[in-house]
């Protein structure tokens, strides 16, 4: 019987890399209508949006730690420490973290988390689909590591770690280049709220 094909790391990089760009899309035109019901208090609604920087900012960071573990694999081996010994999909949490900092670029408490839920069903499907492919490759391997560590919310009291971290620095790179488009939404949203502001584009539905 011939083994299942092994999973490969750059044919999921493809994915992620498109479902994010597709989400962040996707949210910027379901907020065009949208603002913040507090419009008028500027301290709070800069509070929330410098919120969602740092979020955005612990996203790439994130994404780049999960890189340096998983980018070094030869995809036959499963990569079960670092941010790995926390979730078994540190990549899609560090994501969802960064989909909610984009949505907080509008100063709503409401998008913010919206964002996040969008974003984590999305990857929870999709993660669904790829459990499937890496149990049939790794048996009794993944199956042992799904006991362990949690799907999707991390939990920080099982981590572990290796002495030394053998990584592809052209992956970390690119990692840390697409992580950028979480930017995109800073002067997207400020262009949008200018808009709102002005009239030029009417707000039908306003959110804490």
């Amino acid at each position: 019987m011939l083994k299942p094909e092994k999973p490969s790391v750059a044919l999921y990089e493809r994915y992620r890399k498109h479902i994010l760009l597709a989400l962040i899309v996707v949210l910027a035109a379901g907020l065009v209508f949208v603002g913040p019901i507090w419009s008028g208090s500027v301290e709070f609604h800069e509070n929330v949006e410098l919120f969602g920087l740092m979020l955005i900012v612990t996203a790439i960071l994130g994404r780049m730690w999960c890189t340096l573990y998983i980018g070094g694999s030869k995809n036959s081996k499963l990569i079960t420490d670092g941010p790995y010994s926390l979730s078994r999909n540190p990549l899609y949490v560090f994501s969802t973290i960064g989909a909610a900092g984009v949505g907080a670029q509008m100063g709503s408490v409401v998008m913010t988390i919206g964002s996040a839920i969008i974003c984590y069903v999305a990857f929870y499907l999709l993660i669904l689909i790829e459990e499937k492919r890496l149990a049939e490759y790794f048996g009794e391997d993944f199956k042992a590591y799904c006991r362990s560590v949690p799907r999707f919310f991390p939990k920080f009291t099982g981590y572990r770690d290796r002495e030394t971290v053998t990584f592809r620095p052209h992956l970390l790179k690119a990692t840390f280049v697409d992580g950028l488009v979480f930017f995109i939404a800073l002067p997207l949203f400020e262009m949008l709220e200018a808009a709102q502001e002005s009239g030029t584009i009417p707000v039908l539905l306003r959110v804490w």
